[in-house]
């Protein structure tokens, strides 16, 4: 029979009974009486019901859910370095014997986690970590689809900032790392001329002052992600899979054009606040951010592909405005620590003049998107539609949202999951993103270099 135990030096401890002289039998039978209550928890006890890890390179995630509310203390270790949870009046429930076989073996930050009584009715879990970090531990209310959760996210404590290490990169120091980084040859219209919708534009030439070099940065916000699944299809398609694999393609064909790069917001299966989205793209001085999506309705006849635009003055559509309050709920979904500072993008009040012009480049950038979905799908309305979308919020950065399709409807779900639809809405969005460019040279924000 195994005693209480303590794992903080990571190595289990038996309780033994005294040492030298006779023990009467009944004292000797009364000591492992208790030993016994001190090994298992009461029955009344907070069970975690379900135990998720969602490693990225960002940070991991892990939830703890329970029907009420856990209670907790936590505090990190070094030398070796280690997070310690003590769960009070909780229970070894199954869920929590099999986390640590959740751990993957790639996860930048755990290595491994142990799990056991610390004390009667306190379950310690001790995370051995691979680095110094700096969590972040809190509680969420249920919402949803879920209960109460306990969040464990575990940040680097000197993280790496990629967007802003290929910012500070020379061009030609990323092009030999492998990157399509010629910077792209831009030219004005010479005329008011429009191409053809189901064409991919071709630039004027006779541009004004000379041609300009530049380096145009495209956010790709790939919608929900880790405990945020988004919409769900009747067939099971989730829509975090079906942005997350959208926004994958999109990458893929904008690295591949001349003087342009693409970054995603998130490049795997975890969640990502709103304000951190509108975060990165600015971090990256990008020049457009698009949000991929996939619409889900009550009305599962509803079909399509939208998009969408911040609005300065209200929803232009009771549909616009319910799509917004359900995108907009993502951050209650996948888990927002509320006593950090908010994002001030999300906070702002939309009165200045810079994001009515930001509004209004939105809008011709949506236009442009909206004209191309509409040679490969049906169009859900033919008009750029607009609401309060807080995704939307960069006051700087020409920012749409993209609904696919409707994931709710099964044939639109269907073609959801197919490559092949996934690549023509991906083509379509650059050829969109091309034609606003062609009209619309990025002067504010892309680095200039006057051709010889």
């Amino acid at each position: 029979m195994a005693a209480a135990a303590e794992c903080v030096t990571g190595k289990w401890r038996r309780i033994h009974g005294g040492a030298g002289g006779w023990i009467a039998p009944w004292v000797h039978g009364a000591v492992w009486f208790f030993l016994l209550l001190a090994s298992f928890p009461a029955v009344a006890g907070t069970a975690v019901s379900a135990a998720r890890i969602w490693p990225a390179a960002d940070y991991t995630r892990i939830t703890l859910e329970s029907v009420s509310p856990l209670r907790y203390q936590s505090f990190t270790l070094s030398h070796p370095e280690r997070l310690v949870i003590d769960l009070r009046g909780a229970t070894l429930s199954r869920a929590l014997k099999e986390l640590p076989t959740k751990v993957a073996p790639g996860d930048p930050y755990i290595k491994k986690i142990r799990i056991g009584y610390f004390k009667p009715r306190v379950v310690r879990l001790v995370l051995d970590l691979k680095t110094t970090i700096n969590p972040s531990v809190f509680l969420l209310k249920p919402y949803g689809q879920y209960g109460n959760r306990l969040v464990l996210d575990i940040y680097p404590k000197h993280p790496t900032d990629p967007l802003m290490a290929l910012v500070e990169t020379p061009d030609s120091e990323t092009a030999a790392a492998g990157g399509a980084r010629h910077p792209l040859k831009l030219r004005r219209p010479s005329d008011g001329k429009k191409s053809h919708a189901s064409r991919r534009p071709k630039r004027a030439p006779g541009a004004r002052g000379g041609d300009m070099k530049r380096m145009i940065t495209v956010c790709i916000d790939p919608g929900h992600g880790g405990e945020d699944p988004g919409a769900h299809g009747k067939g099971g398609t989730l829509e975090k899979n079906v942005t997350l694999a959208i926004g994958r393609k999109l990458k893929a064909l904008v690295d591949a054009q001349p003087g342009m790069r693409a970054i995603l917001t998130r490049n795997g299966d975890y969640f990502v606040p709103l304000g951190m989205r509108v975060m990165k793209a600015q971090r990256m001085h990008a020049n457009l951010f698009v949000s991929i999506h996939a619409d889900a309705y009550v009305n599962r006849s509803a079909s399509g592909s939208s998009v969408f635009a911040l609005s300065e003055h209200g929803a232009t559509s009771a549909a616009a405005r319910w799509l917004a309050k359900s995108e907009n709920e993502s951050d209650l979904i996948g888990g927002v620590n509320l006593n950090v500072k908010k994002e001030p993008y999300l906070a702002r009040t939309l009165l200045d003049l810079s994001q009515t012009a930001t509004i209004n480049d939105s809008l011709k950038l949506g236009k442009d998107v909206l004209g191309q979905l509409g040679d490969i799908n049906h169009l859900h309305r033919g008009l750029v539609e607009q609401a309060g979308f807080a995704v939307l919020k960069s006051p700087d950065i020409p920012s749409i949202l993209v609904e696919t399709a409707f994931i709710s409807n099964p044939v639109d779900e269907r073609k959801l999951r197919t490559a092949v639809f996934q690549e023509k809405v991906a083509k379509a969005i650059l050829h969109g993103i091309d034609k606003y460019f062609a009209n619309n040279p990025p002067f504010p924000k892309a680095r200039l270099v006057r051709n010889p």
